[in-house]
This record gives structure tokens, C-alpha cells and sequence, in this order.
């Protein structure tokens, strides 16, 4: 682990085990939203990534959202930016922008292709890859220069988060992608979401060698709608049978506040089996949208069970 300039940085380096959310600015000029959003996770969370055109649709960029929940909310940010639309002369302008504004984490992205997106016909660019803006990165902090060795004034100073995929499969791939990234200098490992204690173990017992800070996401379910939807069809999720069964369960019991209530109880299980028996530095809620969820989850996570 590097220098920690953030305080998400600060408090995995402590030792605590820390909890993160994320937040998606959509197609609107209006940040009404995210900026609520972030001040419900407010003291719930240390930082919010603000996500940046996922799944390839065409949502605002992430800077200023990232800017504004530290400025409106109070809230750290973790600034995600994909490759995917950018050549390496746009990542350093937004990088340089982002040092500007205060922005202390980023999460390095490849970005899925343009075409699973509202907008197919956009030309992807992946001009660098998710490893080669890692590199960029940390030759921009470290030797203050870009790509080409050109001088940078005032290098900006950033804590670095990458993706890892648990559910992948086979798993050796991914886990050798990782490493190539952590290899160049990472801080910190966020995770897309697991429902399976099992894979998570899996995945975590493959990583340990890593020695890396990895935050495991989790992502409750919204609505039954939503957990069919994963199911059906996110490539190598597993839901557990029995977690569909009492998502099930409870939407017949009662509706949308039982599925609520069911969430908070499955999820905050899953917290504490996950600090009793892994040494994962933390976890990453992903609600979008379903932000109130989050403290009580957390809140619930911390009482004996």
C-alpha cells in the first residue's frame, strides 16, 4: 500500500473495516438526486464512487458529481473513469481536473463496450486499457510527468482503485489481470457483486497473495423485479437459492416494505459472516437509486447476531 491521501485510504491503512456506496448521475443536468443520495450515506460510508457512463450509457460526466457531493454533501469521492470514451489526451485533461478540484480517489475502469449501451453507434476508443491508465496514473503522481515524459506542473496526488469481477469464471484470467495492475501500483480493489458467500471466499482466497485492500460489493435487492432480472441475466451471478426463496417470501408476506426489511436482514448477515471469517478491508454497497437501505444494513451488520 502506498501513501494514503484520502481518507478512504486512511481508515483501510488504520485497519478499519470501512464501507462504501455509489452513486449514478443520469441523463439530466439536475444533481438533486446524487447529492441526497450522498447525504443519506453521509457517516455511513467514507466515500461514494460516482460511476461514469455505465454500461455504456450516456449519463453526465462524472467530475463534477464527484466535486459536488465533497462540496454540497460532505461526502469523499471515489471518481470512476472508463477508458472506453476517452483517448489518453482526455484522461489527462480529467485527471488534471480532478486533482484540481480535490478529488482523492480514482477507480480505473476499461468500460464495457459501446454497444451493450443506449447509444450502439458511439465509437469505443480504448485507446489505453484499464492497466495502461493505472501506469498513466502513477507516472503523472509519482515522476510528474505523462506518457510522453512531458512536464506536469503540480502533480495531482491520488489514491488508485481498480474493478475485480468474483463471479468470473474460469477465475484464473481475472485474477491474473489484477495482478497485472496491482504489479503497477494500486491501493485498493473494489468489487462487483457477490451473493454467494462461497464465491466470495473463492474469489478472496485466489486475491489473498495480492496483499491489496479488496472491498467486496454487495448490491440488495430493490425489488423481486430486480433480483429475476440478476438472475436471468448477469453472467456469473450466483444467487443462492435460498436468498431468492425468502426474496420470494417476503414480497408474497408483504410487498415492498417485507422485500425491504428481508434485505437488511440478508445483506447484514452476509457483512458479518464476511468480517468473521475473511480479512477483507471492507465492503461496497451498491443501491443506486436505494440509498436508504445502506445505513441500515450497515447498522445492522454491527449487532451480534
Amino acid at each position: 500500500m502506498g501513501e494514503a491521501y484520502s481518507e478512504l485510504m486512511r481508515q483501510i491503512k488504520s485497519g478499519k473495516f470501512v464501507f462504501t456506496g455509489e452513486l449514478e448521475p443520469v441523463k439530466t443536468t439536475n444533481l438533486h438526486e446524487v447529492i441526497e443520495g450522498a447525504k443519506i450515506l453521509k457517516g455511513h460510508v467514507v466515500a461514494a464512487n460516482i460511476t461514469d457512463n455505465p454500461t455504456a450509457f450516456g449519463y453526465m460526466n462524472a467530475l463534477v458529481p464527484s466535486y459536488m457531493i465533497q462540496k454540497e454533501a460532505g461526502v469523499e469521492a471515489v471518481y470512476q473513469m472508463t477508458t472506453r470514451d476517452r483517448n489518453r489526451l482526455a484522461l489527462i485533461s480529467d485527471v488534471l481536473a480532478a486533482g484540481a478540484l480535490g478529488i482523492k480517489n480514482i477507480l480505473a475502469l476499461t468500460g464495457d463496450h459501446t454497444t451493450v449501451g443506449d447509444t450502439p453507434q458511439a465509437k469505443p476508443v480504448f485507446d489505453l486499457d484499464s492497466a495502461t491508465f493505472v501506469y498513466m496514473l502513477r507516472k503523472m503522481m509519482d515522476e510528474g510527468v505523462d506518457l510522453n515524459n512531458n512536464e506536469i506542473e503540480n502533480p495531482p496526488k491520488f489514491n488508485i482503485g481498480i474493478a475485480a469481477a468474483p463471479n468470473a469464471d474460469p477465475l484464473e484470467p481475472e485474477i491474473l489481470k489484477i495482478e497485472r495492475k496491482v504489479k503497477i501500483g494500486v491501493d485498493f480493489i473494489q468489487t462487483q457483486c457477490v451473493y454467494s458467500i462461497e464465491q466470495a471466499k473463492n474469489f478472496l482466497d485466489a486475491a489473498s497473495h495480492l496483499k491489496t485492500p479488496i472491498l467486496l460489493g454487495l448490491a440488495p435487492f430493490k425489488s423481486l423485479g430486480m433480483m429475476k432480472w440478476m438472475v436471468q441475466y448477469v453472467p456469473g451471478v450466483e444467487v443462492p437459492e435460498e436468498i431468492q426463496n425468502r426474496i420470494r417470501k417476503a414480497k408474497e408476506r408483504g410487498g415492498k416494505e417485507a422485500i425491504f426489511e428481508e434485505n437488511v436482514e440478508i445483506f447484514s448477515q452476509m457483512i458479518r459472516e464476511i468480517r468473521k471469517t475473511t480479512n477483507v478491508a471492507g465492503i461496497h454497497m451498491m443501491a443506486i437509486g436505494f440509498e436508504r437501505i445502506v445505513p441500515k444494513i450497515i447498522e445492522r451488520s454491527r449487532l451480534k447476531s
